[in-house]
């Protein structure tokens, strides 16, 4: 008997308490998870050192039509730039220094290969 299929949000957020583990391991701290506001959403919120790190999770089951770096859009950055200058002038950090991290997972059975991808963009 086959083992049934996660649904799509559910691996989304499998992917994302994943990526939080690996960047945790890492070295990073999490500040927040799925932090929501009128201009977006961001997956991660988390430090290191001085820098505010913003992290967009992607996950893919291999063997889709792209990749889970290849599933970002131009938008979906403008989107997240536009959430973490929110995040910035909410919590009164606006002298702090931003990064925009991707944690990438390909899902290939239980366990994903992460790929995480440092200074992804450059907001615009």
């Amino acid at each position: 008997m086959s083992m049934p299929t996660k649904s799509r949000y559910n691996k989304g957020k499998e992917g994302e308490r994943i990526a939080a583990e690996y960047l945790c391991q890492c070295g990073l701290k999490i500040l927040e998870r799925n932090f929501r506001c009128p201009s977006g959403e961001i997956d991660l919120v988390a430090k290191e050192g001085k820098t505010i790190v913003f992290v967009e999770v992607r996950s893919r089951q291999t063997g889709e039509f792209c990749t889970p770096e290849e599933s970002l859009s131009v938008h979906k950055f403008r989107r997240i730039a536009k959430a973490a200058l929110w995040y910035v002038k909410q919590r009164g950090q606006t002298d702090s220094s931003m990064r925009f991290d991707v944690v990438a997972l390909r899902w290939n059975g239980e366990e994903p290969e992460i790929n995480w991808i440092v200074n992804a963009f450059e907001p615009r």
